[in-house]
C-alpha cells in the first residue's frame, strides 16, 4: 500500500508531547491522527456538525500496523479511503507518511458505527455523510 492508494490526504503536525521516553511517537498517538483525519473529512465534505448533528459516529474497533518510528518534529501526511459502507456503519483505511515519502509509517482501519445521538442506538448513515463516504470508497 502507498500514498496514491488514498483518495484523501491531510498534514498532520507531531507535537513535542507526543514522542515517549523512546524518542519516538508513541503508539496510542496514532490512533489519535486517524480520529482527526476522520472527522476532519467528516466535518468538512460530510457537514457533520459535531456538536449539533442527531446522528453521530462512535468508533467500535480500530487497528494498527507500525511499519517505521517517527518523532517529532517530523512532518506526517495521513491519507484516507473508504473500504466497507453498511447501513449504519463504515470501514475507513488510513495510512500515516512521511512528508514525501510514498510507503506507509503505519496503516490502521478504523470502524465507526453511526447512533442517534439521544438515544445511543444505532441509525442509518446521513445522507449527506454517505454521499461524502461513496467519494472516497475504493472497489
Amino acid at each position: 500500500m502507498q500514498r496514491d492508494d488514498f483518495a484523501i490526504h491531510y498534514p498532520i503536525t507531531t507535537r513535542w508531547m507526543d514522542n515517549d521516553i523512546y524518542g519516538h511517537v508513541n503508539n496510542v498517538t496514532y490512533y489519535s491522527y486517524f480520529d482527526t483525519t476522520i472527522n476532519r473529512y467528516l466535518i468538512e465534505v460530510g457537514g457533520l456538525d459535531i456538536n449539533n448533528a442527531p446522528v453521530v459516529g462512535f468508533v467500535v474497533s480500530s487497528n494498527c500496523q507500525f511499519r517505521k518510528p517517527v518523532a517529532y518534529p517530523e512532518a506526517l501526511e495521513a491519507g484516507l479511503r473508504v473500504i466497507k459502507i453498511g447501513n449504519s456503519s463504515v470501514t475507513y483505511e488510513l495510512g500515516l507518511f512521511s512528508e514525501g515519502n510514498v510507503d506507509p509509517v503505519a496503516i490502521g482501519q478504523v470502524v465507526h458505527v453511526f447512533v442517534e445521538r439521544e438515544q445511543n442506538r444505532s441509525a442509518p448513515i446521513p445522507e449527506t455523510i454517505r454521499a461524502a463516504l461513496e467519494r472516497i470508497r475504493v472497489p
